[in-house]
């Protein structure tokens, strides 16, 4: 099984956008964090859901697409039980899905605004 140290961050970028797109994730932003010795990853990306629900159903659309498309499972994931926020580890990218309010309360493109950021343009 492939791990996500050994596929490079472009391979698995596209799959995580489609499948945010696929469960109509919004306002995806990608943090890259590699010029940044301290960051707990080489790259973030940002989405958000219109509801708990939908934060979770969009987690889940990426640990599927990637298991099915790519063979890769997260090293974890966190943030089920009340889906405000959930994370998934891919080893050097991080994916953040949040609902709008927590997303603005944690601000991470602020906080790491030191960082690359490239904005992914919704679907609609």
């Amino acid at each position: 099984m492939t791990t996500p140290t050994q596929t490079t961050d472009h391979d698995i970028l596209p799959l995580i956008v489609e499948a945010i797109h696929d469960r109509k994730g919004k306002k995806i932003t990608v943090v890259d964090l590699s010029s940044i010795e301290s960051a707990a990853a080489q790259r973030f990306i940002i989405c958000q859901g219109s509801s708990s629900q939908n934060v979770a159903a969009i987690a889940d659309s990426i640990r599927e697409g990637l298991l099915e498309k790519a063979r890769i499972k997260p090293y974890n994931y966190d943030g089920y039980g009340n889906s405000q926020w959930i994370v998934i580890d891919y080893g050097d990218t991080l994916v953040h899905v949040f609902v709008p309010e927590t997303r603005s309360l944690y601000d991470l493109e602020t906080l790491w605004s030191d960082a690359e950021i490239t904005q992914i343009p919704d679907l609609d």
